[in-house]
């Protein structure tokens, strides 16, 4: 990450956030307590950024800047909230069509998603506010811009963003192996939420049960899976195939 992407010390951050600056993450030092960082840590905790503490190795690693113990990442775009997207597409007279990314940490699948995404005209992206790919440059580059067309809305409970979707009358469809039925087979011209899971372990049990429908991609192969991209895009497009239909 280029050092304009970041912002070093307690003092520059707390006024960065202050001036309406979009942060991404905060990476601070264990040791580090003071006076000034517990003001620092209030700021945070009222704008809802994420702050992580990490052994002071790992910031020097990032830059030999004189840092105090503590990095902010800006974020290439403003995120989201959930909550007001949903009532405003209701109000446009839109059959909501979202993306859920349930710990996605690949930055290039996630721009190749989101590319998907803004060309197959779904609504919004979500993702968990911690242990995901959040959007930066390289993501923006890999979406070809698409990141900075397409709301993003990170949120700090995936749990409580899926339910939430459930109760405005949006079907959560998540994509899985582990499902009996074929994608196909699911109704997904109605307001519609897409669930996709990591690249590593998939979507979390927790996710899969609380999702309104389980569906799988077929697969004749021997590999077990399909990349995470490549399958958002098969669901995306059946999207639109059952709702031109």
């Amino acid at each position: 990450m280029k050092e304009k992407e970041m912002i070093f010390g307690i003092r520059a951050v707390i006024e960065a956030v202050e001036a309406g600056k979009d942060i991404d993450k905060v990476l601070v030092k264990r040791e580090l307590s003071s006076e000034l960082f517990s003001e620092l840590q209030q700021i945070l905790r009222n704008y809802e950024i994420p702050m992580q503490r990490v052994p002071v190795e790992r910031i020097d690693r990032i830059t030999r800047k004189n840092h105090q113990g503590v990095i902010a990442f800006t974020s290439a775009v403003t995120y989201q909230k959930l909550e007001n997207i949903i009532p405003f597409l209701y109000e446009e007279g839109k059959n909501p069509f979202i993306l859920v990314l349930d710990g996605l940490t690949d930055v290039r699948n996630f721009g190749a998603i989101a590319r998907t995404c803004e060309v197959a005209g779904v609504d919004a992206i979500v993702i968990p506010e911690r242990g995901s790919v959040s959007v930066n440059a390289d993501a923006i580059k890999t979406s070809a811009g698409a990141l900075h067309s397409i709301p993003v809305c990170r949120e700090k409970s995936l749990k409580e963003a899926i339910l939430f979707l459930k109760n405005s009358g949006i079907k959560v469809i998540a994509a899985t192996e582990k499902a009996a039925e074929l994608y196909t087979d699911i109704d997904m011209s109605v307001p519609v939420a897409i669930l996709m899971g990591s690249e590593d372990v998939g979507i979390s049990t927790e996710h899969l049960r609380i999702s309104d429908e389980l569906v799988r991609l077929p697969q004749i192969g021997n590999i077990k899976s399909l990349n995470v991209s490549v399958a958002a895009g098969v669901m995306i497009y059946e999207v639109l195939r059952q709702r031109k239909s």
